[in-house]
C-alpha cells in the first residue's frame, strides 16, 4: 500500500471518530435536559405532597399512621455503649476558694529575727568633722543591724584535772575529767554529735568533712574519722533497738525499701543490698538486709500484730499470708497510676483520679480540722465511702471499653486487686492515705547514696541505717537533731553511771510530748 492511501485512510477513521464524538455530544445534551425535566417534575410533586400532608392534618379524625416495626434487640457493643454513658461522672474538682485582696504589705526593711545572738559594737566620732574639735558630748546615738556571720569554730577542750592531797591520810585524788563519748576519746560528746549531724543529717561525706577541717588546719586521718562513726553507731545502737521494739508492740507501720551498694570483700564489684525502712508518726527504724527476700521479711515481723502500710509488692504476700497482719496499700501509687494513663485515656483517666483527688481533699480537711481517733474515723466514714462506691461504678463502666494493655485498664486492676488494703485507712483512724512519708525519708538516702557511692562494709551498712534513723527520728519529732545527739552521748559515755538511763529513757520520742501526732510539720 503506497503512502497516498495510508494517509487516505487515516484521515477516513479520523473523520468517522469525530461523527461518533459529535453524536456523544448530543445525546449527553439531550440527557442533561432530561434529568433537568425530572428534577423540576420532582420538585412539583414534592411541593404537592407537603399541600396534602398540610390539608391531612387539618382534617379532624385522621387515621393513625400504620404501627412501626418492633426495633431489633441491642448489640454487645451497644451494651457497653450505654453502660458507659451510664456511668457515674466524676464529682468536679473542689473550685479554688477566691482569695480575699491581702493587706497592702508595709515597705520597707523587715527586722531580722530576735533569736540571732548579737555581736555588739560601739562606736564613737574621735574630733568634730566640721572643726576638727575633740571635745565631744554625745547627744544621740543610731542603731543599725545588720545580718552577720561567723565562721563556724573547731575548738579545744582542755581540763586541768587537779590532784589534792587528803590533810588527814595523805591519799592523793585527781578529779574526775568531765563526760566524754568513751575512755581516752580524742573528742568531746559534743564534737561527736556535729559528725555524725554533718555527715548524716547535712549528708556530706566523711572525704569533704576532711578536706574542710584540713583547710582550717586540724588535720585528721579518714580512718579516725570512720572510727568515730562506728564508736557513734555503737553508742546509740541500744536506743534504734527501742525503737524497733516500740514498733514491734505498735498498732501500726509503715515500710519501703530501697537500694544500698556495698563494698563486700572477695566479691570483684560492690554488692546491691537493700535499707529498709520502718516508721509510724513517731519513730523511724532503718535497717539494711543483703538481699530483699520476702522470707527475711516475714521473719523479722513475726513478733508484728497490726496493720502494715506498705507498697504492692510480692515480698509481702508472705507477711500477710497468715491473716495475722492486716494489709493498708499505699494510693499515691494508685494516683501516679492515673496520672500516667492520660498521656493514652487523656478524658477517662482525669475522671477517675478525680475520685482519688477528693479522697486527699476529704484527708487534707481533716487535718487541717486535726481530727483524730474516733472523731477522725467518722469523719472518713462520712467522706470517704461515697467515692469509693461511685469509683467502682465509674470502673465497672469504663474497664469492657478498654483494651487489656491500656495502662488506664492496668490501674483498674491495682486497684481491684487490692481494693480491701487501698481502703483499709478509713476503719483505722492512725494509718495514713498513703506511704508517702517512708518514700520522702529516702531523698536523704538517696542524695547521701550519690555523695558516697556506696558503703565500706556490710557492718557499716548496718552503722549508717542506725544514725539514719535516729536521725530520721529527730527529723519527725521536729526536735534539734545534733542538740539531742550531743544530749544522748552526754549519758552513754564515760558518765553514763551517774545518769544511770536506760535506751527507752534516752530515745528522743520522750522530749516531744504533743499530743496529736500528725499536726507535726515533717
Amino acid at each position: 500500500m503506497t503512502m497516498a492511501a495510508l494517509k487516505a485512510q487515516y484521515d477516513a477513521q479520523l473523520r468517522d471518530m469525530g461523527r461518533q464524538l459529535a453524536e456523544a455530544n448530543a445525546l449527553n445534551t439531550a440527557l442533561l435536559a432530561e434529568v433537568g425535566r425530572l428534577a423540576a417534575l420532582v420538585a412539583a410533586s414534592n411541593e404537592r405532597i407537603g399541600e396534602l400532608l398540610a390539608a391531612l392534618q387539618r382534617k379532624k379524625g385522621a387515621p393513625a399512621p400504620p404501627p412501626k416495626a418492633p426495633p431489633a434487640p441491642p448489640t454487645l457493643a451497644e451494651e457497653q455503649k450505654t453502660a458507659y454513658e451510664a456511668r457515674p461522672k466524676a464529682p468536679p474538682l473542689p473550685e479554688k476558694p477566691v482569695k480575699e485582696k491581702k493587706p497592702v504589705r508595709p515597705t520597707g526593711r523587715k527586722h531580722l529575727p530576735e533569736h540571732l545572738k548579737a555581736e555588739e559594737h560601739t562606736v564613737t566620732p574621735e574630733s568634730c568633722s566640721k572643726c576638727g574639735g575633740t571635745a565631744l558630748k554625745v547627744v544621740d546615738e543610731v542603731v543599725e543591724t545588720k545580718l552577720h556571720v561567723v565562721q563556724e569554730h573547731q575548738r579545744r577542750r582542755v581540763v586541768v584535772r587537779k590532784t589534792c592531797a587528803c590533810q588527814h591520810c595523805g591519799t592523793r585524788t585527781t578529779a574526775r575529767s568531765l563526760s566524754a563519748p568513751f575512755e581516752r576519746s580524742k573528742a568531746t560528746c559534743e564534737w561527736l554529735a556535729w559528725l555524725v549531724y554533718t555527715k548524716f543529717f547535712l549528708l556530706v561525706p566523711l572525704d569533704r568533712i576532711r578536706r574542710d577541717l584540713a583547710a582550717k588546719g586540724i588535720p585528721l586521718s579518714m580512718s579516725y574519722l570512720v572510727s568515730q562513726i562506728e564508736r557513734a553507731a555503737d553508742l546509740l545502737g541500744p536506743i534504734d533497738g527501742e525503737h524497733w521494739k516500740q514498733l514491734l508492740a505498735g498498732d501500726w507501720m509503715a515500710t519501703d525499701a530501697t537500694g544500698l551498694k556495698v563494698l563486700v570483700p572477695g566479691l570483684p564489684q560492690t554488692h546491691n543490698g537493700y535499707l529498709e525502712i520502718f516508721r509510724d508518726d513517731d519513730k523511724v527504724v532503718f535497717q539494711y538486709e543483703a538481699e530483699k527476700g520476702g522470707e527475711t521479711l516475714a521473719a523479722k515481723l513475726r513478733p508484728f500484730e497490726g496493720v502494715l502500710l506498705a507498697d504492692a509488692e510480692h515480698r509481702h504476700n508472705g507477711v500477710f499470708a497468715d491473716g495475722r497482719v492486716l494489709e493498708a496499700g499505699c494510693n499515691a501509687h494508685g494516683r501516679r497510676k492515673f496520672r500516667d494513663a492520660e498521656a493514652v485515656q487523656p478524658t477517662l483517666a482525669v475522671e477517675g483520679g478525680t475520685f482519688i483527688t477528693h479522697m486527699y481533699v476529704a484527708e487534707s480537711e481533716a487535718k487541717k480540722l486535726r481530727l483524730t481517733g474516733d472523731t477522725l474515723r467518722t469523719w472518713r466514714w462520712e467522706k470517704i465511702p461515697p467515692l469509693r462506691d461511685k469509683l467502682l461504678t465509674w470502673m465497672n463502666a469504663v474497664e469492657p471499653t478498654l483494651l487489656p494493655d491500656d495502662p488506664l485498664a492496668k490501674t483498674i486492676r491495682y486497684y481491684r486487686n487490692h481494693w480491701d488494703a487501698l481502703f483499709r485507712f478509713i476503719d483505722h483512724p492512725e494509718i495514713p492515705i498513703d506511704n508517702s512519708a517512708s518514700e520522702r525519708e529516702y531523698q536523704s538516702v538517696a542524695k547521701l547514696r550519690l555523695n558516697t557511692l556506696f558503703a565500706g562494709s556490710t557492718e557499716g551498712a548496718h552503722r549508717a541505717a542506725t544514725l539514719l534513723g535516729l536521725v530520721a527520728t529527730c527529723k519527725a519529732l521536729g526536735i534539734d537533731a545534733q542538740a539531742w545527739l550531743a544530749w544522748a552521748f552526754t549519758r552513754l559515755g564515760t558518765h553514763r553511771e551517774d545518769y544511770g538511763m536506760t535506751a527507752a529513757q534516752l530515745t528522743p520520742c520522750l522530749l516531744y510530748t504533743s499530743p496529736s501526732p500528725r499536726d507535726r510539720t515533717r
